[in-house]
């Protein structure tokens, strides 16, 4: 029997905006090296990227966030690129929406708009964009903690991928609608992604620049996505995974790897597009000419009558969850006002015995499957 989409919440309204010329005053910049994916960049902080030319708002009031194309990089160092984490978290009863007119893309390149509980990653992780290399069709996906799976009866215009969440790879879903990722995107005027994260599940939407809903192309403060249809990937709650059990409140993150332990694997490089070995060495341009993102807005939207404020250390407060499962009450989590106080490997968890514990935030991420991978990634 399928399982159908079923939120209790259908009307949101506008939490915050991320636009203009203060798209980045809501965002704290990385600073440090890739712990995450062991990509071979360096993200920059924002006295450094705003130097460096790699994040501004451009004249048609869009932002801008890109791969350095201008520098010969030495065999052996890292190229410089940004990572964004959102001040505010969001927690159940959320909705985000994601409007940009172009993605990064390029061999070695593996951009993502995701997001991630404060304590990455024991809280949960939702990849909302993310691609590698020529792809040319987005990936969806969710990651948890051991004890989540999801199934192919669940109703979903995209195709169902890797089942158990809490595996390296996570619950994967692949974009089926045209022009989601890569030259297509761009050709095709970009496109808006929405995301429900909700008690019910989580639930994303992609429409391609002609095919965005009235209701987010008319810059409405409150919108009902009652008929926004079937979603491209869907993980609703289910008897095989509570996704309350495994969700805190989420930060958003926008970011650029490159190489790394997906769009850098071997065989996952070869069969996603590229020839040889991934590098990130030597001049950038042409090789890193259309790694950059174009973003017209983020939006946040929320059920309840609760804003995000400003404090010291993105500690989530308790969410208070209806019994029935019915309506939740969105709790609010902050972060510094001065920035965030994230340290170098601050993503990096450790076990109980003391030793990095790696969670891998792509479907490339274990290298042990790449084989696997690189035949269901390729689109």
């Amino acid at each position: 029997m399928a399982l159908s989409l079923a939120s209790p919440s259908l009307s949101y309204d506008l939490l915050r905006d991320y636009s203009g010329q203060h798209f980045f005053d809501g965002w704290d910049f990385y600073g440090s090296w890739d712990n995450l994916t062991l990509s071979a960049v360096w993200w920059l902080n924002e006295t450094e990227a705003t130097a460096e030319h790699l994040a501004y708002v451009n004249d048609a009031g869009r932002a801008i966030i890109r791969v350095d194309n201008t520098t010969n990089v030495p065999q052996g160092q890292d190229r410089n690129t940004i990572r964004l984490t959102t001040k505010d978290s969001y927690d159940f009863g959320s909705l985000w929406v994601f409007d940009a007119t172009h993605l990064p893309y390029g061999c070695s390149v593996w951009p993502a708009f995701w997001a991630k509980g404060p304590n990455w990653p024991f809280d949960g992780e939702i990849d909302i964009v993310e691609g590698i290399n020529m792809m040319s069709a987005n990936q969806m996906a969710i990651h948890t903690t051991d004890g989540c799976t999801t199934n192919s009866s669940i109703v979903q215009t995209g195709t169902i991928g890797f089942t158990d969440c809490g595996t390296g790879s996570g619950c994967t879903v692949h974009e089926t609608k045209p022009n989601s990722f890569g030259a297509g995107f761009a050709a095709a005027g970009g496109g808006v992604w929405a995301t429900q994260f909700d008690v019910a599940g989580v639930f994303m939407w992609f429409w391609s620049r002609a095919d965005v809903p009235a209701s987010l192309t008319q810059n409405q403060t409150s919108i009902d996505i009652s008929s926004w249809g079937t979603p491209s990937a869907a993980f609703p709650v289910t008897q095989t995974c509570n996704l309350t059990e495994f969700f805190t409140p989420q930060q958003l993150v926008l970011d650029i790897a490159l190489c790394g332990d997906w769009a850098g694997v071997q065989g996952i490089y070869q069969s996603t597009g590229c020839s040889g070995t991934c590098n990130v060495a030597g001049p950038g341009s042409p090789a890193y000419d259309n790694a950059w993102f174009e973003i017209n807005y983020v939006r946040a939207y929320t059920t309840g009558a609760s804003t995000p404020t400003s404090t010291s250390t993105a500690t989530p407060t308790t969410s208070s969850i209806a019994a029935s499962g019915d309506a939740a009450t969105t709790s609010v989590v902050t972060a510094t006002a001065a920035g965030s106080t994230r340290t170098p490997g601050s993503d990096q968890s450790s076990s109980s015995s003391g030793t990095p514990k790696w969670h891998a935030r792509s479907a490339g991420a274990l290298g042990l499957v790449c084989s696997v991978l690189g035949l269901l990634l390729l689109v």
